[in-house]
């Protein structure tokens, strides 16, 4: 999968699938989106390849105190992934919206469904938690072996 910033300075390729994707409707990534709700594809840090421009972080507050860092154009200023400073730089939150076919990163979680805005409507067959998880519980098998070989390599 290939992504990119809305000017094209910065262009990027995801070189496997992602582990998991939230759809996050907590407060603060509607302050930070400007949106319902953010779209984040989990993928390790390894497997995310720039391909063009150099992507700034702009580090900001989050509601669990810990901050993380959103890597923007430096020209467009658009999000293009966040790392949060809880799960270290060997993962990448992909801001699903700046991929070419974003289609194909559908949720496979709500959170934080206890904040969402009231008119948006949650499809039966998506797992919606009002707060957290527990990954165990819903990750595949196969994203919780990636992840955990990837915490063991940093």
């Amino acid at each position: 999968m290939k992504g990119h910033c809305t000017c094209g300075e910065c262009t990027y390729e995801l070189t496997d699938r992602p582990l998991f994707v939230h759809c996050c409707h907590c407060r603060w990534c509607q302050r930070e989106t400007g949106a319902a709700f953010a779209l984040n594809a989990l993928i390790e840090s390894s497997k995310v390849r720039l391909l063009s421009g150099t992507p700034v972080g702009v580090d900001t507050p989050s509601e669990s105190g810990k901050g993380q860092t959103i890597y923007r154009c430096p020209t467009c200023q658009v999000a293009l992934w966040s790392v949060y400073s809880g799960s270290g730089p060997t993962f990448n939150f992909i801001r699903v919206g700046t991929l070419e076919n974003p289609d194909a990163c559908p949720p496979d979680i709500h959170i934080f469904t206890e904040s969402k805005q009231p008119w948006v409507i949650l499809p039966e067959d998506v797992p919606a938690m009002t707060e957290y998880y527990q990954r165990s519980k819903y990750w595949p098998q196969e994203s919780l072996d990636r992840r955990a070989a990837a915490l063991v390599e940093h």
